[in-house]
């Protein structure tokens, strides 16, 4: 069924989906319409295809599943859509004066004949060429996203796609709509080649090869951590996705692989006695850390400091006794242009950067601290009382950068003011922003990197630390004996014991570390739950918000999605005067603990500082916050993150925020929670795994409670499968150390 006629009034509008409830005067009746638009303005004339249903809540609706924007045809209807607001510079004034004017041959004056609009009154010859462009533009937008939607591209992506190709969306698609997995963040090869094929083009176009590469490269970047693919692997995994035989194809894979390589999006490089392909980008990654770390560690002082009475006095003002493998890492770290200290939990990193700050401060040395994550710098500055940044922070996002462009005021050309900078929680940094930091490294400073080696690799590419100490250049402490331990504490016992291979103590007459055995996946469920909300909050004292679930796994009933929604249940339930908006399958709501999932350079954030307020740009992958303020009417959102900085959430951002009351181990990294709980259920071998298990349980502070079978928590602590990442970074440091040494001895 069709009905046709202008939108009277706007009832309800989801900008991040399109969804829209809306009035339609439907040959002088007004309907009730529901379905996914482009835009919804009051005013605007649409021809749509579909049927009425009866809703048991809201009556009868005419439900659309298509819909064309068609030019309204009565002279008040004409007015209408002129003065809606969709034509900037035309408003109800200007609206009646052409329409009066020109009457039904209105749209046809402003398309065809646009300097006749100067007949009117007010409007001067350059402002009838802009609304006549304008008018353009606007039906060039309309018929791409159309065009794009019969393809269940979503509203946001048609139009971000728009905004890239502009006027030519509709013939680049139709011509090579693989070009959206190159140019297009968040379209994936299956939903360009669904197009393809339903456009016509054959399985084995050119086209179609040079996608597979390229999705399969980047999606091996994105999910795996790998820099770099053997052509080999690389060939046989884009044959899997294409679905074609690659020995009868071989020279259209290799053609591809040509051009992209002559596009300079790839490098074709030999290592290791075979050839590889990486992304020009991450080369360019790994190369700058490469260099930067070869040169910085040549940098050594002929005369090395001797710091033994500084370590001394600092033993008795704090009243401690250095373990040697700790004084060792201090004066290593003193005296060498990059070092590297690492440990478990408990075996004094922090009482080791406590120390160096001090012989620093001595010596008048600057220094900057700084960690990956917001919370693991808030610990940092905690634990030292010294101010400690994120990177991010320090590195400082250039004003205006909008989406994902990660432009930073500090780097080559302007690079930090300081003499010794000291990372911690460095084995989460990945080598995009390993990168980005070591451009604004001055030339003669000292780079101190703290973290846990056994720890999970970074959530993005590279396998930094590893390959850093790999490597065999750069000066690592081991710290081995543990410092800190309380005698009736598990916490770090534990630790260790599954670090090596061993199954942790579980006594749950311990004050912090407990386990509580259920089979069945709907009771560990449940009984999170209720731990979360009810036993350990009356155990502890402790808020719910304070109490943090990490599971392996996002999917599946104890999976971080299910157990969200029923947290979120149980802890910040619907209620009258509850704001709340659904975002795809979440529903936000006023109160909710959420966690961006993204790096967005662009958000601007405001912070009270006592009682000046700062204000930057800049959120990133791990934050988590909670939701303050939903406005209704632009659907937008105010969250709080836990330094005090406070974001508006424009519409189209929201879908950067999940919820958090649970969240995957791997985005708990370089942060610590007073309690953890973790379940401990059966799942893929190459996923749980003892480090994984190992980096849950070094994220406590102050207790620990594994719900589920003590079987599947043996079978991870057994499993020391790792996934090695093809990384170039060990080689390149190895390389340019060489080089350097025999440049300059």
């Amino acid at each position: 069924m069709r009905i046709e006629g202008p939108i009277e009034e706007i009832i309800f509008r989801n900008e991040q989906n399109g969804y829209s409830v809306f009035v339609v005067d439907f040959k002088s009746t007004p309907v009730v319409c529901v379905g996914k638009l482009l835009n919804a303005n009051i005013g605007e004339n649409l021809a749509l295809e579909g049927e009425y249903v009866n809703n048991a809540k809201y009556g009868y609706q005419f439900a659309f599943t298509s819909y064309e924007i068609t030019l309204p045809t009565s002279l008040a209807g004409i007015e209408r859509y002129l003065s809606s607001g969709l034509i900037k510079g035309v408003g109800p004034v200007t609206a009646r004066n052409i329409v009066k004017h020109f009457k039904e041959q209105t749209f046809d004056i402003i398309e065809m004949s646009p300097t006749s609009l100067a007949e009117v009154k007010n409007i001067s010859l350059k402002k009838a060429l802009e609304i006549g462009e304008k008018f353009k533009d606007l039906k060039k937008l309309q018929n791409s996203v159309m065009f794009l939607q019969k393809y269940n591209i979503s509203t946001n992506m048609a139009l971000k796609i728009y905004d890239i190709y502009g006027a030519k969306t509709i013939d680049i698609v139709k011509t090579n709509p693989y070009r959206l997995v190159e140019d297009i963040n968040g379209i994936g090869f299956l939903s360009a080649d669904k197009i393809a094929g339903s456009l016509g083009i054959p399985e084995t176009s050119e086209f179609r090869v040079r996608a597979g590469i390229i999705y399969t490269l980047n999606s091996s970047v994105e999910k795996t951590g790998n820099t770099f693919l053997p052509k080999s692997v690389l060939f046989a995994q884009a044959a899997k996705l294409l679905e074609i035989d690659l020995d009868t194809y071989i020279s259209l894979f290799e053609e591809a692989l040509e051009n992209l390589t002559l596009d300079k999006t790839t490098l074709l490089l030999w290592h290791n006695n075979a050839e590889i392909v990486t992304p020009s980008k991450y080369h360019h990654y790994e190369n700058v850390v490469a260099q930067k770390l070869a040169l910085l560690n040549s940098s050594v002082a002929i005369k090395k400091l001797k710091i033994e009475d500084e370590i001394s006095h600092f033993e008795e003002k704090f009243n401690i006794s250095f373990h040697e493998e700790q004084k060792n890492a201090i004066t290593n770290a003193i005296n060498c242009g990059v070092s590297v200290i690492t440990g478990g939990p408990g075996t004094g990193k922090t009482t080791i950067i406590k120390c160096i700050i001090e012989i620093l401060k001595a010596h008048n040395k600057r220094f900057m601290l700084l960690a990956p994550t917001g919370r693991a710098s808030k610990r940092m500055s905690d634990s030292t009382g010294e101010e400690a940044k994120t990177i991010h922070r320090a590195l400082e996002v250039a004003s205006g950068e909008l989406g994902n462009v990660s432009r930073f005021v500090y780097n080559e050309n302007n690079t930090f003011k300081t003499d010794v900078v000291i990372v911690d929680e460095v084995s989460m940094v990945d080598v995009a922003l390993m990168s980005h930091l070591c451009k604004a490294l001055p030339r003669d400073c000292k780079l101190i990197l703290v973290g846990d080696k056994d720890q999970l690799p970074s959530v993005g590419a590279g396998n930094v630390l590893d390959d850093i100490i790999q490597s065999g250049i750069i000066t690592v402490s081991m710290l081995t004996k543990i410092y800190r331990q309380s005698d009736d504490s598990l916490i770090i016992t534990n630790a260790h014991l599954i670090n090596c291979g061993k199954m942790p103590h579980i006594d749950n007459s311990s004050k912090d570390f407990f386990f509580e055995e259920h089979a069945d996946l709907g009771k560990i469920k449940n009984a999170i739950v209720d731990m979360v909300v009810r036993r350990l909050p009356k155990f502890t004292g402790l808020e719910a918000a304070q109490i943090q679930v990490l599971a392996p796994l996002k999917a599946g009933v104890c999976g971080i999605d299910n157990l969200n929604r029923s947290l979120q249940e149980a802890i910040n339930p619907p209620a009258i005067n509850k704001m709340e908006l659904p975002i795809g399958e979440t529903i936000f709501r006023v109160g909710d603990k959420v966690m961006q999932t993204t790096n967005n350079y662009g958000l601007v954030w405001k912070k009270m500082n006592g009682f000046i307020e700062e204000e930057g740009e800049g959120v990133f992958n791990g934050d988590i916050g909670t939701i303050e303020l939903i406005d209704f009417q632009t659907n937008e959102m105010v969250v709080c993150f836990e330094d005090g900085r406070r974001c508006l959430y424009p519409r189209t951002e929201i879908n950067q925020l999940s919820l958090a009351y649970a969240i995957t181990i791997h985005k708990s990294q370089g942060s610590e929670f007073d309690v953890v709980i973790i379940p401990a259920i059966a799942g893929a071998s190459m996923i749980l795994t003892r480090n994984l298990i190992y980096t849950a349980v070094t994220r406590a502070k102050k207790m620990v409670v594994i719900v589920g079978e003590q079987k599947n928590l043996k079978r991870m602590v057994a499993n020391n499968y790792t996934v090695q990442r093809f990384t170039l970074l060990k080689s390149m440091l190895t390389a340019t150390d060489a080089k350097i040494k025999q440049l300059f001895g």
